[in-house]
């Protein structure tokens, strides 16, 4: 199987790539610009091509002889550049992506979305309507990065639609890094304010990016038809099991009903539709 990676030379797209070449997969290496990653792939099965996914017609060239692609190009914050610049640059790269595959008759589309796409992280206070939150959950997102991964699903649910033979995966990743030594509430609390309700809206979460790149090639190989969305996070808070889930639902989220396992540092989402579809669990 040949895939497409865009953004391959970001942090996540190396892993990805690596986790590819890994399971024998022919990658090609998409990005805006050449790095010492791209140049390091060398001798791999990895082809690279610099490429502005806003340029539709060169990315449907590039995308020729294609039989997968996962997207992970774009602008990872509203903090990394103007509201506007995000938005735009979001939502027309994805839309190219997905309009290219579907042209060229690719069926296999593993896009990158967040746990934003239902507001969270960026947004002045996060709001929830029960815990652990999962794919049926409403969006209150209030921010353009927020929004642009929101609008990225509602495309690809419009795809699917008109392309009934593609399968397009949206994985709503959170906070990717390799496994770490477990946070304390006094070390949250020494954060400045602002970090401090980030870490509170997005409901002390996080991925290990192991795990997420895992996620992507399950994805590549569902069986199911369509557009659907997943939570891609890890099944436990940042705290140890004596920092209790139900005690912060409790603390910071009073009047939000608790309908599911927040038994000991369980997390705040759940992520059994990706076992049930993708065949893909957090902790292997």
């Amino acid at each position: 199987m040949k895939v497409a990676v865009t953004g391959g030379n970001g942090r996540f797209g190396r892993v990805v790539i690596e986790h590819l070449v890994r399971g024998g997969y022919e990658v090609l290496n998409i990005d805006r610009t050449s790095s010492e990653a791209a140049l390091a792939q060398a001798g791999q099965p990895v082809a690279f091509v610099s490429l502005d996914l806003a340029d539709l017609s060169a990315l449907i060239h590039t995308l020729e002889g294609c039989d997968a692609v996962i997207h992970l190009a774009a602008i990872p914050s509203p903090l990394s550049a103007p509201e506007p610049e995000v938005y735009v640059n979001n939502t027309v790269t994805s839309y190219n992506l997905l309009f290219a595959a579907a042209k060229l008759g690719i069926r296999k589309v593993c896009l990158a979305s967040s746990i934003n796409a239902i507001g969270g992280a960026y947004s002045r206070r996060a709001r929830y309507d029960y815990f652990p939150v999962d794919e049926r959950h409403p969006t209150y997102n209030e921010d353009a990065y927020s929004l642009s991964k929101w609008v990225m699903e509602q495309q690809a649910d419009s795809f699917a639609r008109r392309h009934e033979h593609m399968t397009i995966a949206s994985l709503r990743l959170h906070g990717l890094r390799p496994p770490v030594a477990r946070a304390t509430l006094e070390e949250i609390n020494r954060l400045d304010p602002t970090t401090r309700q980030r870490i509170v809206n997005h409901l002390w979460a996080y991925t290990d990016i192991d795990a997420a790149a895992r996620a992507c090639i399950a994805a590549l190989h569902a069986t199911y038809t369509g557009h659907e969305a997943f939570f891609i996070v890890a099944p436990t808070t940042i705290f140890a099991p004596d920092v209790h889930s139900a005690e912060l639902a409790r603390q910071f989220y009073p009047d939000v009903p608790i309908v599911g396992d927040l038994s000991g540092n369980a997390g705040f989402y759940n992520c059994a539709k990706a076992e049930r579809l993708l065949g893909w669990r957090h902790d292997e």
